[in-house]
């Protein structure tokens, strides 16, 4: 019977032989100091020669604690970094990847039509990707996103369509709008311009434009030629109002503007423009109404127009009206007959006597035409959206939300009183007046106060459009571009500008 304990004896260093399984390899740094420490790692050990028993020698030779502690630190983090290394592919595979990456575009031609979530494996048919590294893949081509609202297919169509230009030449303003129909009653703004230029200064007095209210007019007319000439307008209509249907030097004027800035403006009468500016707020007229007063309270003149809807309401507004005036008065003939830097309330109450006096003959009746709550009023004027933003404490006047909001009859009176409270400085320095209109502002409130005396309403609608909507909205309508696919056919043809406006010789 063979000895177990006569067999050869593992070695000091605690290197295991080749077929030693039990115990775990060790390290090349640990091994190394152990043989700087013994003189040979088969030279017999301290123990043996004292005679020691192979498990006394081991415990006698076993590491520190801390030593002990920093080997199991090493064995965990190998355990989990094991753990954590993910598989290989097979070699198949990762050679069949890498040659799809050295053959560049040719791989991927190669491999075009293959459905997604599959990798080409070389001799065998496509295998599918791992869930995690499908779910980053992206389709070749993407599916056309759909439109999330009606109005983004309105306004993709209306890149195509032509362009109409609208000018309005005021006693005060000078203002250009170019648009693009788009729904059905409505346009997109492509290009605008807006200038206080006070033509009508002076005119009261001498019934003459000055040369400097022209000299500055001109100036703002070649700008707007300028943005004219850059597109291709199918249609435009360039109007002058008040200031030069009052002026004795009226017609000679325009003929200037034609020679030194090309465009031809013609004057429109008053009934006209009482037209225009009920087209241009006829979105801001509910269905629930019955009966409007609408009014445009200008720079020379103010125009008023009352509208009855009744059951069948037109596609135009304007084809309701069923009286109107225009009153030869407006914020810079009334400023400069009464003063508008230094108003008092006795300068105030004034203002609103004479206007007062001018509707008094106006032949429309008063009282009976509405009930109180299928009626309000609509004033589209730079005096009616100064009231507005002052109310809602804008820091800077904002035209999106000033238009449509409503006022209440209560809160406009207490905005015409607050304004009537502050000096001009005061009225200058507020973001929603300026100093171009501080010594206009309150001439407008006394024409709005004397319509309000005479068509009493709980409610007032804002309106921050004008002339120059009405004159697109006819136009565009008049050429029948909201009707399906029409404006797009009409485009192929667009002729450049200038052209005459509709109606007018050439």
């Amino acid at each position: 019977m063979n000895d177990p304990d006569s067999g050869e004896k593992p070695p000091v260093s605690g290197a295991r032989v080749a077929d030693d399984t039990g115990r775990p390899k060790r390290s090349r740094r640990r091994k190394g100091k152990q043989k700087a420490a013994s003189p040979s790692a088969v030279s017999p050990s301290a123990g043996q020669a004292a005679g020691l028993s192979p498990a006394a020698e081991r415990s006698q030779t076993a590491p520190s604690g801390a030593n002990a502690r920093r080997n199991k630190r090493r064995k965990h983090a190998k355990s989990v970094g094991a753990e954590n290394v993910r598989p290989l592919a097979p070699v198949g595979q990762r050679e069949g990847a890498q040659q799809n990456q050295a053959d560049g575009h040719k791989g991927r031609r190669k491999h075009r039509g293959r459905k997604p979530g599959a990798r080409p494996v070389p001799g065998g048919d496509a295998v599918p990707v791992a869930a995690e590294a499908a779910a980053e893949q992206r389709p070749a081509v993407q599916e056309p996103r759909r439109e999330a609202a009606p109005q983004r297919a309105a306004e993709r169509e209306g890149y195509d369509a032509p362009l109409y230009a609208a000018l309005d030449l005021g006693t005060n303003n000078c203002r250009l709008l170019i648009a693009q129909p788009t729904r059905p009653g409505q346009f997109r703004v492509v290009d605008a311009f807006s200038r206080i230029v006070r033509l009508g200064e002076g005119l009261a007095a001498s019934g003459r434009l000055s040369d400097e209210a022209m000299d500055r007019s001109v100036e703002a007319l070649k700008i707007c030629a300028a943005k004219l000439k850059t597109r291709n307008i199918r249609r435009a209509r360039l109007i002058a109002t008040e200031a030069c249907r009052a002026a004795t030097n009226g017609e000679a004027f325009l003929e200037r503007v034609r020679e030194e800035t090309g465009l031809d403006l013609e004057i429109i009468n008053r009934e006209t423009e009482a037209r225009l500016a009920v087209s241009g707020c006829s979105s801001l007229v509910g269905r629930e109404a019955k009966s409007v007063v609408l009014f445009d309270i200008g720079g020379g003149s103010s125009e008023i127009a009352v509208i009855r809807i009744g059951d069948n309401r037109s596609s135009r507004l304007a084809n309701h009206i069923t009286h109107w005036t225009s009153l030869p008065v407006g914020v810079v003939t009334l400023s400069e007959r009464h003063g508008g830097r230094d108003v008092t309330p006795e300068g105030f109450a004034g203002m609103v006597s004479e206007v007062e006096g001018m509707l008094a003959n106006f032949d429309c009746p008063g009282d009976g035409i509405h009930a109180p709550e299928d009626f309000h009023l609509i004033g589209t004027s730079g005096t009616v959206t100064t009231l507005a933003g002052v109310h809602l404490d804008l820091p800077r006047y904002d035209r999106r939300r000033v238009d449509g909001v409503w006022l209440s009859d209560d809160e406009v009176t207490a905005m015409q009183a607050r304004l009537l409270s502050w000096d001009f400085s005061a009225r200058a320095a507020n973001p929603c007046i300026g100093p171009d209109r501080a010594d206009l502002v309150l001439a407008g409130c006394a024409i709005l106060e004397a319509i309000r005396k005479r068509w009493p309403s709980r409610r007032m609608r804002v309106a921050d459009r004008g002339l120059r909507e009405g004159l697109l909205t006819d136009m565009m309508a008049d050429d029948g571009v909201w009707r399906r696919g029409r404006h797009r056919r009409n485009n192929r043809s667009a002729p450049r500008y200038p052209a005459k406006p509709e109606g007018q010789a050439s």
